[in-house]
């Protein structure tokens, strides 16, 4: 096969259109892994230990299964089950597939960041006899999230790399529609070299930001440190 420019000019503003599709489905993906973390979490702080082990070993599970194992899953088998028997578009599919295996990774995070709140943080909000959800979203929550930053902007660029896996159930988005246009005209280079150039163009950036809020917060512990010493 011989590389051709006019291919891959022709094939820039075909990938742009599946670029947004790309980017809106991260989005998606992340927020929705980021809210469904927090169930993990919760379900694995619950003093009820039959539940408590339940929920540890699915999380587990999912952790332990790729993820395009679990986007065919339910894209494909969940409409066959008949206690479930729900069809969904390839759009949703990628989302609670992507979405929720990645929660788990999250919520692993989130853990982090609560277990390096003091517990004099804890002993403190108990004294003021604050509600449960008081001492959650007013005290535990906010010390515990900004540390994970950095943490949780790498998960964003490792979903962004993972998203092409919904191409396999029929997202339409950039791999999607490289792969239609090299299986109509034979040409799978340039197209393909286009998406990655994209994929490089918008993950390498958020890479740098990640990494600059991750030293700006190294920078900030480490000067605590020095206080506090």
């Amino acid at each position: 096969m011989t590389w051709s420019w006019e291919v891959f000019f022709e094939v820039i503003p075909i990938i742009f259109k599946g670029m947004w599709i790309t980017v809106g489905l991260t989005i998606v993906c992340y927020l929705f892994a980021a809210i469904f973390g927090f169930f993990w979490l919760f379900m694995d702080r619950i003093p009820f230990k039959p539940a408590n082990w339940l929920f540890k070993w699915i999380a587990e599970f999912i952790r332990s299964t790729p993820p395009l194992v679990q986007l065919f899953f339910i894209y494909y088998a969940w409409p066959m089950v008949p206690v479930i028997g729900v069809s969904l578009n390839p759009f949703s599919a990628a989302v609670l597939g992507l979405g929720i295996h990645f929660s788990t990774y999250l919520s692993e995070v989130y853990r982090s960041g609560i277990e390096s709140v003091e517990k004099g943080q804890w002993e403190a909000a108990t004294a003021l006899n604050l509600s449960t959800s008081q001492k959650w979203f007013k005290v535990i929550l906010p010390q515990a999230i900004p540390p994970t930053i950095p943490m949780l902007g790498n998960y964003l660029i490792i979903m962004f790399k993972e998203v092409p896996l919904a191409s396999t159930i029929g997202v339409v988005a950039m791999l999607h529609l490289a792969n239609d246009y090299g299986a109509q005209y034979y040409k799978y280079v340039e197209p393909l070299t286009v998406v990655a150039i994209f994929f490089l163009i918008l993950s390498y950036p958020s890479a740098l930001l990640i990494k600059k809020l991750e030293d700006k917060y190294n920078r900030r512990f480490d000067k605590k440190y020095v206080t506090e010493s």
